[in-house]
């Protein structure tokens, strides 16, 4: 009999935890708990995600903006630097800006423009375009963007100013805002450059040691050991960094593919049953209404078991049907569905039509993003998520 059930995400409710909590036992007994009330049990092929913040801060995983300061400083000499491209945000770079002011530096601090990476916008297109500013080409200072006429410089969602909040962190005259789409730009104003995009970061460095940059770090590269017995992330450095406090930071987890495979190894060994664990953090997603994306961490996962390397390979449902029912094979479709999808399943090659539009995506992407919808950023108290169901097909059987 076939499974009438496809894929499922359950929230699992987990306990608050603090620094030094062993986060391997405590997401074993909350599944444990979570099957066990609920009535419901772990098979093969199951995916248990863990929200990475939960990681973090069993991990103790935060930094102050005075660890910033001291590595900033350790990092860079010169008494001016560039900072490059910053998402507009209080969570995520309000706090590191803090830290940069400690260092005593002159800032020369370049947003882009109309929008930041992830889609927050500084500039109406619309404004601008009908102004004939082009992004492309034009660089706008502080001046300049306060006196487009028509331009609503508040965030549609949280109605800050952030040219103005990131410009109070600095003493009177020691930051200088600029708006550019062009990084080589920075190097009129001087040599030594902090890039603090995301996503764009290696492309961005590199078009700055080309045009001759002596000096160039990313958030990446701050942070990356331990400060002062800081946290630290050897691999992201500060990004996917969130607001803790008022002067500290929680830091991306570390050590996550290493967490993920012990807890696999303890679901196997307690439950008899190989299931994959991934630790996620943003979904990779976009709201269709304002086009900012979610995805303000570097990736999804940070770490993950070995089952979820790669992409999908999957057929179009709806093509092979409609492909039946063309050729007048209406009694049969169901068959001749199932048949393809065995095939390819042995191996044996399917036309390029028959998977045409299954979009190829990582499935730590996909299920991460999927984690993410469910467990939420709010008070919802479930900060593992188990999806099972996600490998199965319209083949399965029980």
């Amino acid at each position: 009999m076939a499974r009438r059930v496809g894929t499922i995400a359950r929230g699992i409710r987990a306990p608050l935890v603090k620094a030094g909590d062993d986060v391997i036992s405590i997401v074993m007994d909350s599944i444990g708990k979570a099957c066990k009330e609920e009535g419901f049990s772990l098979r093969d092929k199951d995916v248990i995600g863990i929200t990475e913040s939960f990681v973090a801060r069993t991990q103790g995983n935060y930094a102050t903006i005075y660890d910033i300061a001291h590595d900033l400083s350790a990092k860079m000499s010169g008494q001016e630097i560039a900072v490059l491209f910053p998402i507009l945000s209080r969570n995520r770079f309000y706090l590191i800006l803090k830290g940069i002011a400690l260092t005593g530096k002159t800032v020369h601090l370049f947003l882009n423009y109309p929008n930041d990476e992830v889609g927050n916008p500084l500039m109406d297109r619309n404004v601008m375009y009908e102004r004939g500013i082009n992004p492309y080409n034009d660089l706008l200072s502080e001046h300049d963007y306060r006196s487009i006429e028509g331009l609503s410089i508040r965030h549609p969602f949280t109605s800050v100013d952030y040219v103005e909040l990131y410009k109070g962190v600095f003493p009177e005259g020691r930051v200088h805002i600029y708006f550019s789409n062009d990084p080589r730009i920075a190097l009129k104003y001087c040599k030594e450059i902090l890039v603090a995009n995301i996503h764009e970061r290696a492309w961005t460095k590199k078009i700055l040691r080309q045009a001759g940059a002596s000096n160039v770090l990313g958030l990446d590269d701050l942070l990356t050991k331990p400060i002062n017995g800081s946290g630290y992330n050897p691999e992201y450095g500060l990004l996917g960094s969130n607001m803790a406090s008022g002067e500290k930071l929680k830091l991306f987890p570390h050590d996550c593919e290493q967490i993920c495979a012990e807890i696999q190894r303890r679901i196997r060994e307690e439950y008899g049953v190989d299931v994959e664990v991934l630790v996620y953090g943003d979904g990779a997603f976009k709201d269709p209404k304002t086009g900012i994306w979610e995805l303000a961490d570097p990736v999804v996962s940070p770490g993950f078991t070995k089952g979820l390397i790669g992409t999908p390979n999957e057929l179009k449902l709806k093509y092979l049907i409609d492909s039946e029912l063309d050729r007048g094979k209406s009694n049969a479709v169901e068959d001749a569905v199932l048949g393809r999808i065995l095939q390819k399943k042995r191996g044996i090659s399917t036309d390029k039509e028959e998977s045409l539009g299954t979009t190829p995506r990582m499935y730590t992407d996909l299920i991460g993003s999927l984690c993410d919808l469910v467990s939420g950023s709010g008070d919802k108290g479930t900060p593992i998520v188990l999806v099972q169901g996600y490998f199965d097909d319209y083949t399965k059987e029980w």
